[in-house]
């Protein structure tokens, strides 16, 4: 248990050079390419790349690490990262907004990799560990949450044209995540999860416990990502100064990531089911926040909100999904529950810049609503199914 611990902690540490880079790219590329291009309605499509890169890799990970066990990925991933913020910085140095979005597609698929990492975590952890240990590696990210913003403060002007130093020190984050996997014990994919028998991935959508994992992560990320990417702007916008955007997204990255803490806690005390209601809840709340006014504290406790509710949701979700397969059906469906989230987040990222310049902050939080009245009515459903489910028949409700 003890050297079980000691892994989570190690992934933990990966999360949070993870979240560093997530936090900037996203931020960082989304100001930058506010000064890059030509049309504003595409400021936000550097971030919608950096979502594309690591929705594209996601299946494909996930079956190279079926193969040749998670560590050999995770480093593979780390690769894409050193070479999408050297691309990125090159962006920034010969002024090219379509480099930047390149650079962001390929640093992507360093997100879309070190998603696995709360999987990792999962496969190592017994079953009563199991949330603890999946809301521990997320749990990073709040280190994370408050180095990635700082950091982008300390780089934005440290070198020749702004946001250059804040990319290139991108590449060391990437690097440091090298160092410490290439330390890192993860035992090779087992011969069940390799060659074992599997149901075809049409039986494995269909299953209610999928169904509403899956929309778990997407609402977590969709909705968190709608208004994030475009929460800078619109504080921009409303004349509030950068320190203040900073500001409000760190402490979004840290309630996004300190209540991992005790998720997984909660998750044990009350269910799983609970806590991701709750978290479409914390949404709810976030968006009426948000429509209430603009003041840099409109802007905080909403972001503040939907980070919570994000964590709720996303540590409910992966935790609801490890029920749904098999050991050798865990690569394709953890890379199609994945997938299934970046195309989502891609889809309201590139949304999310058009919607606010032509429509404003107030349309873009409404735009949210849809998806996350679905996402409680099947929470909902699935908790009646079980509910009405007889004692040893729970499989009828998965």
């Amino acid at each position: 248990m003890n050297q079980s611990r000691g892994k989570v902690v190690a992934l933990s540490a990966c999360q949070a050079l993870l979240v560093m880079n997530n936090v900037m790219m996203i931020s960082i590329g989304t100001l930058a390419a506010d000064t890059l291009a030509a049309n504003k309605l595409l400021v936000t499509l550097p971030a919608t790349g950096y979502i594309i890169g690591a929705g594209v890799a996601t299946l494909p990970m996930s079956h190279y690490m079926k193969r040749h066990g998670r560590r050999a990925g995770f480093l593979l991933g780390c690769l894409f990262g050193v070479c999408g913020a050297l691309l990125a910085a090159g962006a920034i140095w010969a002024h090219q907004f379509w480099l930047l979005c390149l650079a962001a597609v390929v640093s992507g698929v360093y997100n879309g990799t070190g998603g696995f990492y709360r999987f990792a975590a999962a496969d190592m952890a017994s079953a009563d560990f199991r949330s603890k240990a999946i809301s521990l590696v997320l749990a990073g990210g709040i280190a994370g949450g408050i180095l990635g913003p700082e950091s982008s403060k300390v780089t934005k002007e440290l070198l020749g044209p702004v946001f250059l130093g804040s990319f290139l020190s991108l590449v060391a984050l990437a690097g440091s995540a090298m160092l410490i996997l290439r330390r890192l014990d993860i035992a090779l994919p087992s011969a069940q999860e390799r060659s074992g028998e599997q149901r075809a991935m049409g039986a494995l959508l269909r299953q209610p416990v999928f169904i509403v994992a899956v929309l778990g992560g997407i609402s977590a990320y969709g909705v968190m990502n709608l208004l994030m990417a475009a929460a800078p702007l619109a504080m921009q916008m409303c004349g509030h100064a950068y320190s203040a955007q900073v500001l409000v997204i760190e402490w979004h990255i840290v309630a996004m990531f300190a209540p991992a803490f005790f998720t997984g806690w909660l998750i044990s005390r009350f269910g799983v089911l609970p806590i991701m209601f709750s978290g479409v809840l914390l949404k709810l709340c976030a968006i009426g926040v948000a429509a209430s006014g603009i003041t840099v504290v409109n802007f905080w406790l909403a972001m503040v909100l939907i980070g919570v509710g994000w964590c709720f949701l996303f540590v409910g979700g992966t935790t609801l999904l490890t029920e749904a397969y098999t050991p050798a059906e865990k690569a394709k469906s953890q890379g199609m529950n994945d997938l299934l989230i970046y195309l989502t987040m891609s889809t309201s990222s590139l949304l999310s810049g058009a919607i606010l310049y032509r429509y404003g902050w107030n349309p873009l939080n409404y735009s949210a609503l849809p998806l996350l009245t679905i996402t409680g009515i099947s929470i909902l459903w699935l908790a009646q199914l079980r509910r009405v489910a007889a004692p040893g028949t729970a499989s009828a409700a998965e």
